[in-house]
């Protein structure tokens, strides 16, 4: 199966916007169609059996049943409130241009939905927070944090207002994860045209150099305008500081490049990235 859609995760969130608008620029430069995808989650209802057990047998039935119809009111709620935030998020996406717009509707987790439709996407885009949490509260949702870590497809994650980038910076470390990250980048026409710099942190040295030229080169051969940087210190705060400094509007990188076992004793670069960005982030396994 091709990978011919950008998929948008659509919540009743403040940054669904921003995921729309955000899915619907990538969907228009990598010419995809859009689809907006809205997930029914089971909602944490107490078991009737918790509100019944104590109580005489006629009066319970007459219980149960009054609490099933309540909940199948509560699920068409629930199904109404989807399909009109999805018709909001679909008329925005037209005003920002695209024609090509899928609506679709499933019950059941997130991450579960996302892998299931994956195989039909060239892209993700998903709120770094869902409802619950303002926009611009640096906290990673568990659904962000799951999609980054279980999907194989390239995710864009929306962290507040989202504009078109002007400006990327791809950090890169020289291993694997970030190679075939490069790789789709320079395979890709998402980013194409936009100026990009290429960051990496460590030492100084003749081998960081040859990785980072060979990085560059590659990018140059697909037509981007790069320029390369070594940077010192610790990773995430040379990053962002980088980022601020030179006007970096969207971060690119591979994710979770370390076992789990060293996360726990060290912390993983790309969640405290993802925690604490001001600018949309790109992550790519």
């Amino acid at each position: 199966m091709t990978h011919s859609q950008t998929i948008a995760c659509i919540d009743g969130s403040e940054l669904s916007t921003a995921v729309c608008d955000a899915a619907a620029w990538a969907s228009l430069k990598m010419q995809t169609s859009l689809v907006l995808l809205h997930t029914l989650e089971k909602s944490a209802n107490p078991e009737t059996d918790n509100l019944s057990g104590s109580i005489g047998l006629g009066s319970r039935e007459q219980l149960l049943s009054e609490l099933t119809e309540l909940d199948e009111q509560r699920s068409q709620l629930a199904l109404q409130h989807g399909r009109a935030m999805l018709e909001t998020a679909k008329e925005r996406a037209i005003e920002d241009g695209v024609e090509d717009i899928q609506l679709r509707q499933r019950h059941g987790d997130v991450l579960e939905s996302l892998l299931d439709l994956e195989n039909e996407a060239r892209l993700i885009v998903i709120g770094r927070s869902g409802e619950g949490h303002l926009p611009d509260v640096h906290i990673i949702g568990s659904h962000a944090e799951s999609a980054a870590r279980s999907l194989h497809q390239p995710l864009l994650i929306t962290v507040g207002q989202f504009t078109a980038p002007r400006h990327f910076m791809i950090a890169y470390d020289g291993r694997e994860t970030a190679r075939n990250a490069m790789q789709k980048i320079a395979a890709s026409p998402l980013l194409k045209g936009i100026q990009c710099s290429l960051v990496m942190v460590g030492a100084d040295n003749e081998e960081q150099r040859a990785k980072l030229s060979e990085a560059e080169q590659v990018l140059q051969q697909e037509g981007f305008s790069v320029s390369s940087q070594i940077l010192e210190g610790d990773i995430y705060s040379a990053l962002k500081t980088y980022q601020e400094q030179n006007a970096i509007d969207l971060i690119a990188m591979g994710a979770y490049s370390h076992s789990k076992t060293r996360e726990f004793f060290v912390g993983s670069t790309t969640t405290r990235m993802i925690s604490g960005s001001d600018v949309p982030l790109l992550i790519i396994r």
